[in-house]
């Protein structure tokens, strides 16, 4: 197997058994007219079917050219995907979805456009048209939201399948943070891009984990991660709430002295103190959310931890142990 191969394809799987054969089926014929040497990393972030056994099986087979880097439990998928990126060695790199959402006969175009000297080749969805009327208007508000508050640009129904040149990956392997929101980090270190556009498929076996619970969630770690907004938002909000209950009192001083004091009203009282409850509880919240990201950070715990590597050059045997970042090898 090549040491420094010229594509690494790196697929974070949890729980694909079904996956795993049909996705290596479709992808290799694309790569292989695309490029002289690769590999295909998968992650396995914390599977408990069947999923790690069949990637070591293909990982046995040298035509494959599979490699496998096995999380000690389940960290969640950014997290899984940045595993991968420290340890994928092409020039460069590709994240894909094992469940073919993300078409592989794009490969061979995002080739070429890198070989003309793109950095970064994102692939956009044309259309979200296969989507619920839920998830497409607020998948439309997050990223009019986001484009808004970050200082990145982040293309609109962009996923993580790109082609990111080895300078990218080096930039990426340099961002220590805790929250993994890997669209805006992938936007961050810039260079040239260009693009490659696509119908999204449906799944061709298993089903999603994504849930929205964890699509909210998700929109809420790239607001924060990626913009200070929401605390100036609420400065903002104190100054007009400020200036406003100024104008209340003026009215409520002239009302009375031009026509005598009227009944107290309790109902509007308790009114605005919930109002104004509601909006401390708020602020308090969002607040809450910046710090306890740097209480995340400020422990200083590895991001991941790697159960084994497979496939791999350095060793071939199952190691345990707290896995320090490659970027930290780095510096």
């Amino acid at each position: 197997m090549v040491v420094n191969p010229e594509l690494s394809i790196v697929v974070c799987v949890l729980n694909e058994e079904e996956s795993i054969d049909l996705f290596l089926d479709a992808v290799t014929p694309f790569i292989e007219q695309s490029v002289n040497s690769y590999e295909i990393v998968f992650v396995n972030d914390g599977s408990t079917d069947r999923t790690l056994e069949i990637i070591k099986e293909r990982v046995a087979d040298p035509e494959r050219h599979v490699k496998l880097v096995n999380l000690s439990r389940n960290f969640g998928k950014d997290t899984a995907l940045t595993a991968g990126l420290d340890y994928a060695k092409g020039q460069a790199v590709i994240p894909m979805d094992v469940d073919l959402q993300d078409p592989p006969d794009l490969i061979p175009e995002m080739v070429k456009k890198w070989r003309e000297g793109a950095d970064s080749v994102i692939a956009v969805r044309k259309d979200r048209s296969d989507d619920g009327i839920v998830k497409r208007k607020t998948a439309t508000a997050f990223y009019k939201i986001i484009g808004r508050m970050s200082k990145v640009d982040m293309p609109q129904n962009a996923g993580d399948y790109r082609l990111v040149d080895r300078k990218v990956v080096d930039v990426l392997q340099k961002m220590p943070e805790k929250a993994r929101f890997m669209k805006g980090l992938f936007a961050f270190p810039g260079f040239t891009k260009d693009y490659v556009y696509y119908s999204r498929p449906a799944r061709v076996a298993g089903t999603t984990k994504w849930n929205y619970w964890k699509l909210w969630n998700f929109a809420l770690d790239g607001i924060f991660s990626f913009s200070t907004a929401p605390l100036r938002i609420w400065t903002y909000a104190g100054v007009c709430v400020g200036f406003a209950s100024l104008a209340y009192l003026t009215f409520v001083i002239i009302k009375t002295l031009v026509f005598g004091v009227d009944v107290p009203g309790y109902a509007s009282l308790i009114t605005l103190i919930l109002f104004f409850s509601s909006l401390n509880l708020i602020g308090i919240g969002v607040l809450g959310e910046y710090i306890g990201r740097i209480f995340e950070e400020v422990k200083n715990r590895p991001l991941y931890v790697i159960e084994g590597y497979y496939g791999h050059e350095e060793q071939d045997q199952t190691v345990t142990q707290p896995a320090s970042r490659v970027r930290q090898k780095i510096e």
